[in-house]
């Protein structure tokens, strides 16, 4: 990469990588204290939530998913994709915040108070100078691969986005927590002949309790067909080789999608590359408990759920937008 200076070459207080929920509730935190701050994006802001499913509605109230006190209305007492995206968007126009995006962050070296964070834009590639980094890159950009044969075909994918597509035809959703129980729901409802994969017993506890017991009934009464105790040990580009946990049968089902649904983790490349060596067995980060520092790299900081390694289920935008709180009371006063 031929890196070159950033246009303004400012050497920032704090560079904040990651436009999701957190990473704007972290640009807001620093504007606050009187830091001068810039985001940087690899894709659109809020590029995950984007991402979700179109029709996905939170399973949390408007009030836990807001950021500098800016308040969220919705129509319902739970907030849809659509409606997150239109506030996250005018949080982010009426704080001013200083937003790259489609710039991805390639490495973090230097040192605390001169860190130099090498980027790639969409054609030219950059070095930005900051005194401190805040890491907020949450954990979907990378699914929890399988490993199983035909895993990377055109016809699989870790991401279910709208079901309107998959009219009439056959459907494997491979999970049992929420995204795969919601994606169900969607596909039956549009008219895809839809079959649920599941190696635990049944549906996982957390799945959301409107959508638990529809899935069950629908199951019940045969509308979505299910397998549990099983596994997918072959994706073809129009079937699928399952296996029971026993390892007492194994068969092969026509499918012409097939989505595997299955989490997904923070990127261990990008820890790598700033210095962070996490924990092998969880991917997770060591921090300071008070600060959320890292201890591998003095002056960089983890903000939600970057630091969970493959515990995400623990940290969501309702808790890891408080990460700013502490991390920024921490920088304003290292900064004097």
């Amino acid at each position: 990469m031929n890196a070159r200076m950033s246009t303004t070459e400012e050497i920032y207080d704090v560079l904040i990588v990651g436009a999701g929920p957190v990473g704007l509730a972290c640009g807001i935190a620093a504007r606050r204290v009187g830091l001068s701050h810039l985001i940087v994006e690899k894709g659109c802001i809020v590029d995950s939530v984007y991402r979700f499913p179109a029709h996905m509605t939170f399973f949390t109230t408007s009030r836990l998913l807001e950021i500098g006190d800016h308040p969220m209305v919705c129509l319902h007492g739970k907030p849809k994709r659509g409606e997150a995206l239109e506030y996250y968007r005018s949080v982010a126009r009426v704080e001013k915040l200083a937003i790259r995006t489609f710039e991805e962050v390639i490495s973090v070296t230097g040192e605390k108070d001169a860190f130099v964070i090498a980027t790639q834009g969409r054609d030219d590639a950059y070095e930005h100078r900051a005194r401190r980094v805040v890491l907020a890159t949450g954990y979907y950009d990378h699914p929890n691969l399988l490993g199983v044969p035909g895993e990377d075909l055109p016809n699989v994918s870790h991401y279910y986005t709208d079901p309107h597509r998959f009219f009439g035809e056959r459907v494997l959703v491979v999970g049992g927590r929420n995204s795969a129980s919601e994606a169900v729901l969607e596909l039956y409802r549009h008219d895809a002949e839809v079959t649920l994969v599941h190696r635990g017993e049944a549906l996982g506890e957390t799945v959301k309790y409107w959508v638990k017991p529809d899935v069950e009934n629908r199951i019940a009464d045969g509308d979505i067909r299910a397998h549990f105790e099983t596994t997918i040990v072959e994706a073809k580009p129009r079937s699928a080789v399952l296996r029971s946990n026993d390892g007492s049968k194994t068969w092969e089902e026509p499918f012409d999608q097939i989505f595997l649904l299955t989490g997904y983790h923070p990127n261990p490349e990008l820890l790598a590359r700033c210095g962070i060596t996490p924990a092998p067995e969880t991917l997770q980060v060591t921090l300071h408990p008070e600060t959320n520092e890292t201890r591998d790299v003095p002056g960089l900081y983890c903000a939600g759920s970057v630091s969970a390694g493959y515990a995400t289920g623990n940290v969501f935008i309702e808790n890891g937008r408080l990460d700013s709180i502490g991390i920024f009371e921490h920088i304003a006063k290292t900064l004097g």
